[in-house]
């Protein structure tokens, strides 16, 4: 793959061959930036995973970067003004069939565990923009105002791709190194947590990070740190 000139020199700063600490790590991901725009910094981190196993779950960043998100809540009766009172962009169950019809002006979608029969209809429009409630991540639940406040406060959902690898933002590159650095580790802390039952040594092989448009630096990561 050719790179242009600006991302052939951000690549010559450094010996990208090498691991470095997550701060190290993070500080070169900040001074290889070039674009005019506020990159995001990402995190890849690769797992050795059985066939047919997989890691999926939610986690809230001690360091937002993201602007607050707009909750729609599929819900009936006493549960719409608890939605609302949590801070709900939406909360109803009138919404089913504003969705049917293509409305899609919310970020995260939360129902309660009533609601998913007809919620459910919804799979063609919610499930390919990756809006479909789940009780995995949270998102179907009775205690609405508890998900409507975690996922206003950032609560982001991480998934391991089909090949085994976790792609996740964790800051801007204008946060504090810092601040980034706690992200990276509290986002491996929470893979770690939902490593499956039975896995050996290993289970996570590398951890990677880059800018949007800038180059990768490996992280110097020993599984079970």
């Amino acid at each position: 793959m050719k790179h242009g000139k600006n991302y052939r020199a951000a690549e010559a700063k450094y010996d990208l061959s090498k691991k470095y600490s997550v701060s190290d790590a993070v500080k070169m991901i900040q001074d290889m930036k070039f674009a005019k725009f506020d990159e995001t910094v990402e995190a890849h981190v690769a797992l050795r995973l059985e066939k047919n196993q997989t890691v999926r779950d939610t986690l809230v960043f001690p360091n937002q970067f993201r602007g607050e998100k707009k909750v729609l809540v599929f819900c009936k009766g006493d549960k719409v003004k608890e939605a609302l009172d949590a801070g709900a962009a939406y909360a109803g169950e009138e919404y089913i069939e504003k969705v049917k019809g293509g409305w899609l002006e919310f970020d995260v979608a939360v129902a309660t565990p009533d609601m998913m029969k007809d919620v459910g209809r919804l799979g063609m429009v919610l499930g390919r923009k990756g809006l479909m409630p789940n009780p995995k991540t949270g998102t179907v639940t009775v205690d609405v105002a508890n998900a409507v406040a975690e996922l206003k406060k950032g609560r982001t959902e991480f998934r391991a791709d089909k090949a085994g690898v976790v792609h996740i933002a964790v800051g801007k590159c204008s946060m504090d190194t810092a601040k980034i650095a706690e992200n990276i580790s509290t986002l491996v802390a929470e893979i770690n947590r939902k490593k499956p039952a039975g896995t050996a040594a290993g289970f996570i092989q590398s951890v990677a990070l880059c800018s949007s448009m800038g180059p990768g630096v490996w992280v110097d990561y020993k599984d079970g740190e």
